[in-house]
Order: C-alpha cells, then structure tokens, then sequence
C-alpha cells in the first residue's frame, strides 16, 4: 500500500497534512476528558457542558464545506494557518468562561472553528491536488491515521497534564501543542513534481454543488456518515462518564481513547488500502454493522477494565477509518477538482449526528442516571447505516467535474 508513497516529495505532503491533522483531531477528541473537571470547578452542570460540546460537534462540520470552499478557491495556506491559531485561541480562553455560554463561545465555536478548519476536508483535498492519482487512496489513509494517532498520543498526555497542574494548565499547554504544528503548513501546500493540476470548469463551485446534491448516491453518503459522527461524538464526549458510572478510575477512560487511536491507525492504513481493492460502499457496510455488534457485546459483558479496553480497540480500528472510503466515493463520483468542498458537506451531515450524539447523551445521563437508551440508539443507527450504504453507485456520474 506504501509504496505509492515512497518518493520523498509525495511522502513529505502527505505526512505534513498527517501531522496537522494528528494536533487538530488530537485535541478535538480528546475534550471529553475536560467534563468532569469543568464541572467540577465551575459548578454548571454535565448537561450544559455537553451543550457546549454539542454546539462543537455542529460547528465543526458546518464549518467544513465553508474553510474546503475558500481551500478550493484560494489555496489551503491562509485557511490552515487561520485553523491553527482559532484553535489555540479557544483552548487558551476556556480558563477563563465560567458561564455556559462562555464555554459555547470557547469550546462550542472558535475550538471548532479552529480544529475544523484544520481538519479532514481541507488537508485531504490539499493533499489530493498535489498527488498523483495512484497515491491518493495510501495517503487517505496515512492522514487518516495521523488524527487518530493524536488521539492516541493526547489523551494520556492531557489526562496526566489535568491531573498534574490542573485542567486550566492542561488548557493552555494544548494551545501551545497546536502552534507548535504551525511550521507543517508549508511542507503540505510546497508543490509536487508532476502533480495533476486541476481545471476550472464551467459553472464553477455552484454548478458543483448542484450536481452533487442531486445525486442519490452522495445523499445516501450523507445518510450513512450521519450515523458516523453520532457514534464518535457520544463516545468521545461521554465516554469518560460512562468508565465513571462503572466505579473504575479516570486513567481507564483516558488510555481507552488512547487505545481507539492507536487502533484506528491500523484500521485506516487498512482502510486505505481497501479503497484500492474493493468496492468502497462495502468496506463502510462492513464497518457499520461491525460497530452494531460490537456494542452488543460490550452491553452483555461485564464492565470491567479488560472490557472498556477490548471495546475500545473494536472501535478503534473503525473508528475514523470511515473518511478514507468516504472520501473516496466523494472523488469517485466527482473528481478532485472540488473535493474538499464536497467532501466538507458530507463531513457536515456528520456533525449534525455528532452534535446530536454530545447532546442527547447529556440529556440521557441527566434524566435517567445511566446512558443505557443511547448505546441502544447507536446500535440501531449503525445497522440502519450498513443498510443505506449498499444502494451507492460507485460510478463517475459528471465527467466534466472530474480532473482532466
């Protein structure tokens, strides 16, 4: 699968985009480590902090199509570099909110901004302008990866960090983590030798849009990611409370989501290399209906360490490795020229699901003491989406979007 990659000014792109994407994701995800300590020193409760979470998960998707539109149309630098900084501002002013709202506007809007401007939609169509066809499924995967290896790597680090100087302190050292990724930016958007340049077709970013959001195919892809976003945000958000409710210490819930990462580094290398070999609306079949099991099993086992840990590893290999096959279905059926516009509505209709996924968890726990109606709505949702995937049509349905 790798060897697509190994000339040194494709492998340089392509891990510069891993990297950033390894900062941003490393600290989006690992933001419900921050709820009981948030709650804990200002009083306002786990359903309000979860709206601000909540409000996160929307913000970052809304804000995909919007920063892969301005990527599209003026280049990934400004937009990177903007992503980086908002990010660090969100995280270095949340300290200071003692409000539920104030924790919307640090947490809820510029976090998000931030994290999603720097995200997936941006860095993979970045990526996949300046690589050659026959790399552009192995680096997916590769970026891929580096987001969950941020996971793997912050969730520890930051769990130790609130422990040790509290979670302000926490805060403001994950600010500085995301500026330190800065210098990227230029290794990412540095030209490669023989790269596909794109054409500006007729009609433009409208006519594209258009087209795409006609098509069957791309709305089932919707459907299908919606599910997606649900299942992550209530893990990430609420995942520590659920390891709290289980009497097992904070340190199982924190190396859980490191376990997550370091699974689903394995599982989008794997992912990316399935794009290659396989129709990509089987492979997402496949990972859907493997989430619906897997939750069906942790539900019956007993909660113990070993099982917050198997469960997490489960997961994890699937976990984000959903972006690869989707985005190459998106690529598919389009071309490139637009991807990261495109690709950034289909990461849209994902954080709807994810703010509902934050939020309806917080409601759940708040009402009932338990969060025993969500696993069994993520576990319907993921059978629905392993359904809904299958009808897609793999096929180039606008030629002329497409890369010449």
């Amino acid at each position: 699968m790798l060897r697509s990659l190994n000339r040194p000014d494709i492998l340089i792109v392509t891990l510069a985009a891993a990297g950033i994407l390894m900062v941003t994701m490393g600290a989006r995800q690992s933001l419900g480590l921050f709820i009981a300590p948030i709650d804990a020193s200002t009083g306002l409760g786990i359903a309000s902090i979860s709206l601000a979470l909540a409000v996160g998960q929307f913000t970052w998707g809304a804000i995909q199509p919007v920063a892969g539109a301005v990527a599209d149309r003026y280049g990934p630098r400004a937009v990177l570099v903007g992503g980086l900084v908002i990010l660090a501002l969100g995280c270095a002013i949340t300290p200071f909110m003692g409000t539920g709202f104030g924790l919307v506007v640090s947490l809820g809007l510029l976090s998000a901004i931030g994290s999603g401007a720097g995200s997936f939609s941006v860095l993979i169509g970045a990526a996949a302008q300046r690589l050659p066809i026959e790399s552009r499924g192995a680096a997916s995967g590769v970026i891929n990866a580096g987001g969950s290896f941020g996971q793997f790597v912050f969730a520890p680090i930051l769990q130790k960090l609130i422990q040790g100087i509290g979670w302000m302190g926490a805060m403001w050292a994950m600010a500085l983590m995301t500026l330190a990724a800065l210098p990227l930016i230029g290794k990412l958007t540095r030209p490669v030798d023989g790269h596909v340049a794109h054409t500006h077709e007729e009609g433009g970013l409208k006519r594209a849009v258009g087209t795409a959001m006609k098509d069957p195919s791309y709305l089932l892809l919707h459907a299908g990611f919606f599910t997606c976003g649900f299942h992550i945000a209530f893990l990430v958000t609420h995942l520590p409370g659920e390891v709290n409710l289980c009497g097992l210490p904070p340190a199982v819930a924190s190396w859980s989501l490191a376990i997550i990462g370091l699974a689903n580094i394995f599982g989008s290398l794997y992912a990316g290399s399935c794009v290659a070999k396989y129709r990509s609306k089987y492979v997402l079949a496949a990972m859907y209906a493997s989430r619906a099991v897997l939750i069906a099993l942790y539900l019956m086992a007993p909660r113990t360490e070993l099982t917050f840990y198997l469960f997490a590893a489960g997961l994890g290999f699937t976990w984000l490795a959903t972006v690869p096959p989707t985005a190459a279905i998106v690529g598919k059926l389009f071309g490139i020229r637009y991807l990261a516009t495109l690709f950034g509505l289909t990461l849209l209709s994902h954080q709807i699901g994810g703010f509902l996924g934050a939020y309806l968890g917080g409601l759940v726990i708040t009402q009932f003491g338990d969060f025993g109606w969500m696993w069994y709505a993520d576990m319907a949702l993921a059978l629905a989406a392993a359904i809904i995937n299958l009808p897609i049509r793999e096929a180039p349905i606008a030629p002329k979007l497409a890369v010449a």
